[in-house]
């Protein structure tokens, strides 16, 4: 018998389909409607063989993206209405072993349950859609080890912290949120720190520039702009993937800005100066500390919200759960939130989009934006990236601005400061 709340669940999942399938046949449409015609800012440096690459990458990652949207709201009420998480609660707590112990075996089962069916579609991915395209380079050996070390730091990682958080909801009272939330905040902070020196370096070699124009221009551009970091690094990221990208990371003494080896192969020097500018303008702007402050913010509600649920038995009862436990809660809240909060996607990607151009506008200010706009095509071009995305879908789900609205600011920005 379904409750009010079950069926709420249950539109707000229904409406995120209807949407998301919409807003994919509209990007769909798009893209197909412009596959033979190169946009006119774009002509001259992209040839219409590229363009249309491109647009068959995107189109090939909607039918993927398709299939993910219907499996995993298959696998969604699967765990809830379907008793998945009661069955594997159940399980366990009708072991001997100590009651925190089972909770934090159903909970890893669950999520290595969810890797295991996420597998199918992610070696389809790797192998299928990316070699395709001429971009995958990973072997299968590569494939399996990546997934066993991510395994391993999974347990590594996240046994303690989930031991510790159902520890504190167990033993700490009503205000056990708050404690789990100042938990959950240290071990944000020390993944962000720990990342660059500890963990990347066990699926990536990072390396030093090599002396050279490159590293003279990227430390005069280091200190002209103030910024004080050990090195700026260079990942193997070709023995996996032909993209190319660049990516600032670190915090404190392990801030670090990281060129794909991809990426250094593809640009000229002027053109990577041009891109770490840009990194350097999020970096500049305090874009990292907005973003971490922004996920502190909502994790705390999110805490505060789940401190609350946790004592409501319809919480468990409406969503497929017999048995009240903490366990139960922490997923339940992990699985059924996201169809609720889905909506506010938007807002976040108009955030990071305000960002982008920002960042463009430092890059522009300590580079040139003619070297931008060259490095941000080539990137299009090599990463088959769509150059006639609708307008819509990227609204709704881009992080970056589309390439002619982003290319246009550039241009725009460029005379002002000329």
């Amino acid at each position: 018998m379904y409750t009010n709340i079950t069926i709420l669940f249950l539109i707000f999942l229904t409406a995120g389909l209807i949407i998301q399938f919409w807003l994919y046949y509209r990007h769909g449409k798009h893209v197909a409607a412009h596959r033979n015609a190169v946009p006119e800012a774009f002509a001259e440096k992209i040839a219409l063989a590229a363009h249309q690459k491109a647009a068959d990458y995107t189109l090939a990652k909607i039918q993927l993206g398709r299939v993910e949207l219907i499996l995993s709201a298959l696998i969604l009420l699967g765990w809830t209405l379907g008793g998945g998480l009661d069955i594997v609660f159940s399980f366990w707590k009708n072991t001997s072993i100590p009651s925190i112990i089972a909770e934090s075996l159903a909970i890893f089962t669950i999520m290595f349950i969810g890797m295991f069916l996420d597998l199918p579609l992610s070696i389809w991915r790797t192998f299928r859609l990316e070699q395709q395209f001429g971009f995958n380079r990973t072997t299968m050996g590569m494939f399996f080890i990546d997934l066993a070390k991510n395994i391993l730091f999974s347990l590594i990682l996240g046994v303690p912290l989930i031991l510790v958080i159902l520890w504190l909801m167990e033993q700490a009272g009503s205000m056990w949120w708050l404690y789990a939330w100042g938990v959950w905040t240290g071990f944000t902070l020390f993944m962000i720190w720990a990342f660059p020196t500890l963990i990347a370096p066990m699926f990536n070699k990072f390396t030093p520039l090599e002396a050279g124009d490159l590293r003279t221009r990227i430390e005069a551009l280091l200190e002209r702009c103030g910024f004080k970091a050990a090195e700026v690094f260079m990942m193997d990221n070709s023995k996996r993937s032909s993209h190319g990208n660049a990516y600032f990371t670190g915090l404190g003494r392990t801030k670090r800005i990281v060129l794909f080896d991809t990426l250094v192969d593809s640009l000229k020097v002027t053109e990577l100066e041009a891109v770490l500018a840009h990194e350097l303008g999020h970096y500049k702007h305090r874009h990292i500390q907005i973003r971490l402050l922004m996920v502190l913010m909502v994790t705390f509600i999110g805490f505060a919200i789940l401190g609350w649920l946790v004592e409501q038995a319809w919480f468990y009862n409406d969503f497929g759960v017999s048995q009240r436990s903490n366990g139960a809660a922490l997923m339940l809240f992990m699985f059924v939130i996201p169809v609720f909060s889905q909506f506010l996607e938007p807002l976040n990607a108009w955030l990071l989009r305000q960002h982008e151009y920002q960042a463009d506008a430092f890059a522009i200010a300590q580079t040139d934006g003619v070297s931008l706009i060259n490095a941000l095509v080539k990137l299009y071009k090599d990463n088959a990236g769509t150059l006639t995305p609708d307008p819509l879908f990227s609204a709704f789900y881009d992080s970056h601005p589309p390439a002619p609205l982003r290319i246009r600011h550039i241009k725009q920005h460029t005379l002002k400061t000329a």
